[in-house]
């Protein structure tokens, strides 16, 4: 089999009108949204939610908190190789791009790519290989270069001609803190991301991050329950704008809101010394709800989709061409 492959964008727009492509994860954050019948109520509830942040954080030259609204679209990779063949093509990662549109001037300003992470190979990874190689040593366990293989094809992603001729700047993710870490206030303090915090150990998301070239830092924007974690290439606090970071903020946190709201929608703010927790009872909910049962079911599910149409029948291949042992894939 040929080692050739390229990758192929797509984007969709993410509004109230918004249906997820049968290529989409179920558990991602937009697409799950999308679902059931108050899909449209979801939509529009994150949709306000969002601006109204980003209005928050942006209150300079801003007196009625309205100036500014963000247009959202969703960039689907997919990896498509070059043999013909069943599984030819595979959706490798989909993320977010954002546009702020400044209503008093009508100006556009590119934001952030990245905010949103999804893919069905962490699902394998982290659903499917990692509870195997758990099971096979009786106990909890990494296994050597886990996310090594993710990482090299993120890294490869963004530098191929695919990425470069669509953005011009690095990506950043932005997701929950771990609820198995330990966050300690520092006396860093960003005008838009707000104080730093830091930790003595990193969780494994932070390692397999770090596998995408990603190096995390921690913040807590003004007004937020807790930090955020931001994975990044270069200069956080100085390669992007304030418009950006506060694009970044405030959809990302809007989506923690609704999907981990013991934390994210808690009643007080993290405290000098911060532990995440799921099983606080002092949080608002907002009106879109969640099964987290569910979504920990389809992550299995997911996970064995990239298992049967990725790892399978590609999974060597791509091991050879990372430099890996193909053990590492199965």
């Amino acid at each position: 089999m040929s080692t050739d492959f390229t990758f192929q964008i797509s984007t969709t727009r993410f509004d109230e009108n918004y249906s997820p492509s049968e290529s989409s994860r179920a558990t991602t954050n937009f697409a799950n949204l999308a679902r059931g019948a108050d899909r449209q109520e979801n939509l529009r509830t994150a949709l306000a939610m969002i601006d109204r942040r980003f209005n928050d954080l942006a209150r300079w030259d801003n007196p009625e908190g309205d100036r500014y609204t963000l247009e959202i679209d969703i960039v689907s990779v997919d990896l498509e190789f070059a043999a013909s063949g069943d599984d030819q093509r595979f959706p490798l990662l989909e993320v977010l791009d954002l546009v702020v549109v400044d209503r008093a001037t009508g100006t556009r300003h590119h934001g952030i790519v990245g905010n949103n992470f999804s893919s069905y190979l962490r699902d394998f990874d982290f659903s499917v290989l990692l509870p195997a190689a758990s099971a096979a040593a009786g106990g909890f366990t990494v296994p050597d270069d886990f996310g090594a293989l993710h990482g090299k094809l993120f890294q490869h992603f963004l530098e191929s001609p695919a990425y470069r001729a669509r953005f011009d700047v690095s990506p950043v993710i932005c997701i929950s803190v771990s609820t198995s870490k330990t966050y300690q206030r520092t006396d860093n303090r960003h005008p838009v991301l707000g104080v730093e915090y830091v930790q003595d150990d990193y969780s494994l998301t932070d390692e397999y991050f770090g596998k995408m070239g990603l190096q995390v830092r921690y913040f807590l924007p003004e007004g937020s329950s807790a930090p955020l974690a931001f994975y990044f290439r270069g200069d956080l606090l100085n390669d992007y704008t304030n418009l950006q970071l506060i694009g970044t903020i405030s959809t990302m946190e809007t989506f923690q809101k609704i999907y981990r709201p013991e934390i994210y929608n808690a009643n007080s703010a993290a405290a000098h010394v911060f532990r995440p927790t799921l099983e606080s009872g002092d949080f608002s909910r907002t009106r879109v709800d969640y099964d987290r049962e569910e979504r920990s079911r389809l992550a299995l599910t997911q996970g064995k989709y990239a298992e049967e149409h990725f790892v399978k029948p590609h999974g060597e291949m791509l091991a050879r061409w990372a430099g890996l042992s193909p053990a590492l894939v199965h």
